[in-house]
């Protein structure tokens, strides 16, 4: 008689256990729907509202994080219905996890320091590491990028994307093309023969670098104003300039100006159009390139000259 009170006893109690388990199911399920639809309204509402596609990101991206963690902390008062209970299992658990997930907590407060400070945002071109890119996407674990450069010339994409942790914000040197002002200097050097006529290249130079950035500057310094704001920057001039040089095959001119990052390698094709019909006017300018000399010292060098002398002598 008293093993079958005990029997019984047991059966009502994992019954009422299981009843207490399948309400909680049901409640975490009817939570789940609701935000999934919440979630599913939200972006449709705005993919009709908006129609810049940065903002759409944005606002897609700001909602899924509120709706997961909302989501999260009421499953959590479902499960965990004394507040004692669950911050009992919080610091069973918490030495452990930080050990066993050290990287994860770690790219999260990535995470978090890339949205308080805004070392970049989604659009920005920037260099971590040895990666360039285009930022396209910022998650709570990583970041991605759509490669420039690696094997392809002037900084074009190569078409892949890298995915690179968040936590590398803290470990990496970062440079963002976008801070202070959307411009970066760009150069492009040329290189003449020692018998061309310098000085005539030059004008040409800068007439062609004059040309194209007459405008970049008022641009620029409206930009570095407001920049100044936040960050030491100090130019003092902001104009194409032709710098000259010596070298040990021929006088090199170096056109240096301003350019948007994007448009580096489409403003150079430009400049190098115009340079060749130039110079192909003036038969007194010549590009400098490899070439091979034959010496000979018996004619050219002194002996030869002693040689020419006594000859003459004669």
């Amino acid at each position: 008689m008293h093993d079958l009170f005990n029997k019984n006893e047991l059966v009502k109690i994992f019954s009422q256990l299981d009843s207490a388990i399948y309400i909680n199911i049901f409640k975490s399920i009817i939570i789940i729907l609701v935000f999934w639809s919440i979630k599913k309204v939200s972006n449709r509402l705005i993919h009709r509202n908006l129609k810049d596609a940065k903002m759409v990101y944005q606002w897609n991206k700001t909602i899924s994080y509120i709706n997961t963690i909302l989501m999260f902390l009421l499953i959590g008062r479902i499960w965990f219905a004394g507040t004692g209970s669950f911050l009992t299992i919080i610091g069973l658990f918490s030495a452990g996890i930080a050990i066993a997930l050290k990287d994860v907590f770690v790219n999260l407060a990535g995470f978090i320091f890339i949205i308080w400070r805004q070392p970049f945002e989604v659009g920005h071109r920037i260099q971590i590491g040895e990666s360039s890119g285009d930022v396209v996407d910022i998650r709570p674990f990583q970041f991605t990028i759509l490669e420039i450069g690696n094997w392809v010339d002037a900084d074009q994409s190569t078409g892949r994307m890298i995915h690179i942790p968040n936590g590398k914000v803290f470990t990496e040197h970062l440079a963002n093309y976008h801070f202070g002002f959307e411009f970066i200097w760009h150069e492009i050097p040329i290189l003449l023969t020692f018998e061309s006529n310098w000085q005539k290249a030059r004008k040409i130079l800068n007439q062609i670098a004059f040309d194209y950035g007459e405008k970049i500057p008022s641009k620029v310094e409206k930009q570095i104003k407001a920049s100044a704001k936040k960050y030491l920057i100090i130019y003092k001039n902001l104009t194409p300039i032709v710098y000259l040089d010596v070298k040990d095959c021929g006088i090199l001119l170096t056109i240096r100006f301003l350019v948007e990052p994007r448009q580096r390698r489409l403003i150079e094709e430009k400049f190098w159009e115009k340079i060749l019909i130039e110079f192909a006017k003036n038969d007194d300018i010549d590009f400098a390139y490899p070439t091979t000399r034959i010496y000979s010292n018996y004619i050219e060098g002194k002996r030869g000259t002693i040689h020419n002398n006594l000859n003459n002598d004669k």
